[in-house]
């Protein structure tokens, strides 16, 4: 007995002492791990930072210094013009020249009064936000209150008009809106008076509606979706009605999607270029039109000053956003949202009828914006001087086969646009997500970073475009070498600059919103910073993060005003470029291709909005 129980402490003393030899070798192991993993963050965040400086800020600042880099000598003179010419910025402008305050807001009370250029591109902006956030929130009401068939397409579906390139666009409008259009057809079988909205402010307004009313409902439905249910349930409990319930709790939720799909919109619309050209013509030219037109004179250094101004105004409404959005973020833990409501009345009550009727008629003007500028294109493609034919896609795929090699081939662009859109997926989605974890982390100054890394939102893609093609394709001496990429990689990195703002976007809300407890806990159980990204806070914004892959996919597919730029002189051809080639020639080879771009983009954009379930972000 003696013996066994020496044996078994000899056993258990060696045992002991093992672990005490590996007992510091475990915990150096850990150190180093924990290391990597936190200098793996920083490594990523100076990679991006490095990536952008050399495929977005780089080239955009070649641009911007031909606007004081004049004739071999650094001045402020074009500035300066820009700034005191009324064609520019109107009554304004005598002010910035000297002239007395009190006169120039008498002459602004004027009726005759001038706007000037930035002036007239401010005030269509504002009306195309307005339009478009009456027209978003009615449909994100119907998406995240109602239940019925075919819901989650129709949710998926609503970002494609986003998408879509804006020369397609402007082609639906004229076949739905122009003096021989569909509603000129439908008013004249009715026996109404013909309607001419073609170049006028109107028709400008319904297409930027056209474009980002949906952008305002796909951020409010998501929005809406992740309200907790059982907080409005407390205060119908507590006595409150159903009004001061959603005025207290369900709206305040709702007030920063709201207004970020206001101020994207905004953005987007004060540098409209392509729906202003097409809809509105000259006489209702916006700061993007004559940033191109200079471009086009070679008038570099006015073109640059314009462009600087445009995106000065533009980054300001961005960065006061986002402080706003830093104050007013509403901390959500999803437990429970709001139940849809069957969309079918289950009483003929006042209550229950008033909000569908509302809807019925939404629903007639939703199809007038919505439907009609696409279905008119369809139609358009499948129209022939004999009725309806085939003919149109019958020249695509003899283009195809009997092309010339300068010709557009359509199949090529199909496969470019695929190729591109991944390609640039690829940089844009983790290029997104670093820049949403640095910009939502706690730090002074994160907002202004944050600002800053959505300049890409507020730079037009034709200086995006201008700044690649001058910067990298022509190349950068370094070393006494020139370093110079090929259109193709110009053109994915434009694309990825365009898209990853939409992934920050989408998911940066999401990890502001997750309840710091959890992060915490896991931080105070030894989880390096890196570790609690990966296992807690991404996927708890997975939906959030498909979301906005989803997005960028969608972005580099309908992309134009860049692509335009850096594909001129070369074969890189896409979808959208396909379109302007086709149109120049024939209308209806170019609504055949316009229909197998909605095609490919409505496909690519449901399967990968599928795969991050039913609650998707953005």
């Amino acid at each position: 007995m003696a013996r066994d129980f020496d044996g078994d402490t000899d056993g258990a003393d060696s045992e002991t002492a093992t672990e005490t030899a590996s007992g510091p070798s475990r915990e150096q192991g850990r150190t180093v791990r924990n290391t990597i993993e936190r200098r793996g963050i920083v490594g990523l965040a100076v990679a991006t930072i490095a990536l952008l400086l050399g495929i977005f800020y780089y080239p955009v600042a070649t641009v911007f210094i031909d606007s004081v880099l004049v004739d071999g000598r650094w001045t402020a003179q074009v500035f300066v013009s820009i700034l005191q010419d009324p064609f520019y910025f109107g009554e304004l402008a005598r002010l910035l020249s000297g002239e007395p305050v009190g006169a120039v807001i008498e002459s602004i009370r004027s009726p005759d009064r001038r706007l000037g250029v930035i002036g007239f591109t401010t005030y269509q902006a504002a009306l195309s936000t307005v339009a478009s956030v009456a027209l978003g929130l009615p449909a994100a009401y119907l998406l995240a209150r109602f239940e019925f068939p075919g819901r989650r397409t129709l949710r998926s579906l609503t970002i494609l008009p986003f998408v879509l390139p804006s020369i397609m666009v402007g082609v639906g409008f004229v076949a739905t809106f122009g003096r021989n259009g569909t509603l000129n057809a439908v008013l004249g079988a009715l026996g109404l008076g013909q309607v001419n909205l073609l170049f006028t402010l109107e028709a400008v307004v319904i297409a930027h509606a056209f474009y980002n009313a949906p952008l305002v409902a796909r951020v409010t439905t998501a929005a809406w979706e992740s309200v907790d249910a059982s907080a409005v349930e407390t205060a119908r409990s507590l006595g409150a009605s159903p009004f001061r319930a959603f005025r207290d709790v369900v709206a305040p939720q709702l007030y920063p999607s709201v207004l970020m799909g206001a101020a994207l919109t905004f953005v987007f619309t004060f540098s409209t270029f392509p729906i202003v050209l097409a809809l509105g013509g000259f006489q209702l030219a916006t700061v993007e039109v004559f940033v191109y037109r200079l471009i086009r004179d070679l008038e570099y250094a006015e073109a640059a000053a314009l462009a600087l101004i445009e995106l000065g105004i533009s980054l300001g409404l961005l960065y006061a956003y986002l402080r706003y959005e830093a104050r007013h973020t509403v901390q959500s833990r999803g437990i429970r949202p709001l139940p849809r409501r069957p969309l079918t009345p289950p009483s003929l009550s006042v209550r229950e009828l008033l909000p569908r009727m509302g809807l019925a008629v939404y629903a007639v003007v939703a199809l007038a914006v919505f439907v009609a500028p696409i279905a008119s294109m369809v139609l358009a493609s499948l129209s022939g001087p004999e009725g309806l034919t085939l003919a149109n896609y019958q020249f695509l795929i003899d283009r195809q086969t009997t092309g010339a090699s300068f010709q557009v081939q359509p199949w090529d662009a199909v496969r470019n646009s695929l190729l591109f859109g991944v390609a640039s997926l690829a940089v844009a989605l983790p290029m997104g997500v670093v820049v949403a974890v640095l910009t939502t982390r706690d730090y002074r100054g994160r907002k202004l970073v944050d600002a800053v890394a959505m300049a890409p939102l507020a730079v037009s893609g034709i200086v995006v475009g201008l700044g690649l093609l001058r910067g990298l394709v022509f190349g950068v001496e370094i070393g006494g070498s020139r370093l110079a990429v090929g259109g193709g990689l110009a053109i994915i990195a434009a694309h990825a600059v365009a898209g990853y703002p939409f992934v920050v976007r989408t998911v940066a809300p999401g990890l502001e919103s997750i309840d710091h407890t959890l992060v915490e806990s896991a931080r105070a159980l030894g989880a390096p910073r890196a570790r609690v990204l990966l296992d807690i806070e991404l996927p708890l914004v997975w939906p959030a993060v498909v979301a906005g892959a989803a997005f960028a996919f969608a972005i580099s597919i309908g992309e134009f005003s860049a692509t335009i730029v850096l594909a001129s002189g070369t074969n890189q051809f896409t979808m959208p470029i396909a379109i302007e080639r086709f149109i120049g020639r024939r209308l209806g080879p170019a609504t055949a291709m316009g229909v197998v771009l909605l095609v490919v983009t409505s496909a690519s954009f449901l399967l990968i909005d599928r795969l991050g379930g039913d609650d998707v972000g953005f």
